[in-house]
């Protein structure tokens, strides 16, 4: 049982440690919002690792072949999804810095708030297929995980769930350190247009050819 667990706790920090369009998300959101905004979707993406994870440990080997064909549309949802992200990101950085109010003044709004954070992150982690194939592969590649009960299987998810909260709670730290280190209104200009530009790049780069 504790090796399903550790099994668990090495997937899901191999799929949450990659720097991608959702770390530099959950960081810039931290740097311009607060920790709790971040930690909200923080956890949202461990929430949806966990998700694919459960899925894939007991949907098994036809899971694959059902994904496959619909990943390169998926995909280009995403990236459509984060490059209206990144200008939504654009803009309320650039007005707030235009009015010198920090962009947190329109909480409520958009994902200035932990629930509407949360739900965001939760809905744009799930659009990516190639988690829940990473997932499966994992546990295709690994069948005493699958064969030996629901308790393995449930051990492995919480593995999993506990390394991705783990790792993007870090993330949602360190944005917010950044945050206060660059607490003046050029410094959070600065921070916003990094991190809309990253985002965007991601987007883009997401739907090009492998």
């Amino acid at each position: 049982m504790s090796g399903a667990f550790l099994a668990g706790l090495v997937a899901g920090y191999g799929v949450a440690i990659p720097v991608g369009a959702i770390a530099i998300l959950i960081l810039g959101l931290s740097a311009r919002t607060s920790f709790r905004v971040g930690a909200a979707a923080a956890l949202a993406v461990a929430t949806a690792d966990g998700l694919y994870a459960a899925v894939a440990a007991f949907g098994g080997a036809g899971l694959a072949d059902v994904i496959a064909p619909v990943a390169g549309p998926l995909r280009v949802v995403a990236a459509v999804v984060l490059l209206g992200l990144a200008g939504h990101g654009l803009w309320r950085t650039w007005s707030a810095h235009r009015s010198q109010r920090p962009p947190t003044a329109r909480a409520g709004r958009g994902m200035s708030t932990p629930g509407r954070a949360y739900a965001a992150l939760l809905g744009l982690t799930l659009l990516n297929p190639m988690t829940v194939l990473y997932f499966t592969a994992l546990v295709l590649g690994r069948r005493d995980t699958a064969d030996s009960g629901v308790v393995p299987v449930t051990l492995f998810v919480a593995g999993v769930f506990l390394a991705s909260a783990s790792w993007q709670l870090v993330i949602a730290g360190g944005g917010t350190v950044v945050g206060r280190a660059l607490t003046g209104p050029r410094g959070r200009l600065l921070t916003g247009l990094v991190s809309s530009a990253l985002i965007a790049a991601l987007a883009v780069a997401a739907v090009l050819p492998d």
